[in-house]
């Protein structure tokens, strides 16, 4: 394994502990797919969390800037799957301290209680997919909104969708890509029309 593990060598991480599947999936959006991935059946394991975690930490601190303001440097991530990560890639980096979000009642993310954002704090945004880009899109929106500064974006895959935001100019640092194959609905999916049996995910 590199000390950045390559493209190969995290896909092949993922699919040896059962969290990249092949298949026939429908997501809680309606989409279809051909590939399911949950990156906590990886980070379960000690010693697969700590070669991503390390691996992505690594991919930031190569940024001058970043680099530059690590010893002050918060990791905000969505809570539950990110949280795994964030630690993660906080330890190795060094990092000022871990916030997390979670699900707001009223919609939406909040920060848990008793964690307050201080203004100009610098922030990095960690989680473990980037996949639709919801929560990682409200999470960002929440650390503006509490005067926060968003420095940069690190996700262990990538796992684009057709809908998926550009989070540009933010750095966007990922271990993986995967190009997996989407149909909007069933009416549009030809691993429907071909009978593969579907599954249906939960997130």
């Amino acid at each position: 394994m590199h000390l950045v593990p390559t493209q190969e060598e995290v896909i092949g991480l993922l699919k040896n502990t059962g969290a990249l599947r092949y298949g026939h999936f429908e997501y809680p959006n309606g989409l279809h797919g051909n590939e399911y991935l949950q990156v906590a059946l990886a980070m379960r394991y000690y010693q697969h969390a700590k070669t991503l975690s390390v691996g992505l930490s690594r991919l930031v601190r190569a940024n001058p800037e970043i680099r530059a303001i690590i010893s002050e440097l918060s990791i905000v991530t969505p809570a539950t799957g990110g949280l795994p990560v964030a630690y993660g890639v906080s330890e190795a980096l060094r990092s000022h301290q871990v916030y997390w979000a979670e699900e707001a009642p009223e919609g939406g993310l909040r920060f848990r209680q008793f964690l307050e954002l201080v203004p100009g704090e610098k922030v990095l945004l960690v989680d473990d997919i980037l996949r639709s880009g919801k929560k990682l899109t409200q999470l960002k929106d929440l650390v503006l909104r509490c005067g926060g500064e968003v420095v940069g974006l690190a996700v262990v895959v990538y796992q684009p969708t057709p809908a998926t935001p550009d989070f540009s100019p933010l750095p966007f640092y990922y271990l993986a890509k995967l190009e997996g194959t989407y149909y909007r609905d069933a009416a549009a999916c030809e691993l429907c029309r071909a009978g593969v049996p579907l599954q249906k995910v939960w997130v």
